[in-house]
């Protein structure tokens, strides 16, 4: 018996050390095996290199072009239609920035010469200028890009009537304009005033017509035929 014992021991210290050895081996395999690669790392965008100065200048180049070929065919489309685009400089009439620059100085004179409180009962804006207007418009087809200033405020408000004006907060947050740069429009259907801050398209016929409101006095007036977005 102690014999047979004798002869198994080297036959399982054999069988062990096979078995330390192959688990050893998985072992390190399987700690030298590369983690594989998670699909966020492997779909993680490369950075752009950044532009250069010439890129920037062409890019803007382009960009320029392309407005000038929409406007070129925004012309001819309006010129086979009788429409004429016009900017708001086309409505002063000869000698009239001269005389709203004089304006101007008068009332900072004022201004300075009796100041007036903040907050106070004179601190309003006030329209200076004149009605002074382009008589060769009367009558005439015209679209004007500007920025509408509704009588009525409200998310469901249905505007027949409204005004016109170059700059986005004038006759709110800000003075408004002289008259004569400001355009009563009114339309036949009403319309909804989705955002006062998107400058838009106004077409339709222009009158030197005056119109008086609470929020501005208008030396032109138009009957809306269309309004569209604006695009820079």
């Amino acid at each position: 018996m102690d014999g047979m014992i004798s002869q198994m021991k080297p036959l399982t210290v054999a069988l062990l050390s096979f078995v330390l050895v192959a688990c050893g081996g998985a072992a390190s395999d399987v700690a030298e095996a590369a983690p594989p690669a998670s699909p966020a790392s492997a779909a993680r965008p490369v950075a752009k290199p950044a532009q250069t100065a010439e890129e920037r200048a062409a890019a803007r180049a382009e960009k320029a072009a392309q407005r000038a070929a929409e406007r070129k065919k925004m012309d001819e489309d309006l010129a086979a239609r009788g429409v004429k685009r016009v900017g708001w400089e086309d409505l002063m009439p000869e000698g009239e920035n001269e005389r709203l620059a004089q304006m101007y100085q008068a009332q900072m004179a004022m201004l300075f010469s009796s100041p007036v409180a903040e907050g106070g009962a004179g601190d309003v804006g006030i329209q200076i200028g004149t009605f002074n207007t382009v008589k060769e418009l009367n009558g005439k087809k015209i679209v004007i890009p500007g920025y509408t200033v509704p009588f009525e405020f409200g998310p469901d408000a249905q505007i027949k009537e409204f005004l016109l004006v170059p700059q986005f907060g004038q006759c709110l947050h800000n003075p408004p304009p002289p008259p004569n740069q400001t355009i009563f429009v009114i339309a036949d259907k009403a319309i909804k005033m989705k955002d006062l801050a998107q400058a838009v398209w106004i077409e339709g016929t222009i009158y030197t017509q005056t119109q008086e409101s609470e929020l501005a006095d208008a030396a032109y007036t138009i009957k809306l035929d269309r309004i569209t977005e604006y695009t820079y």
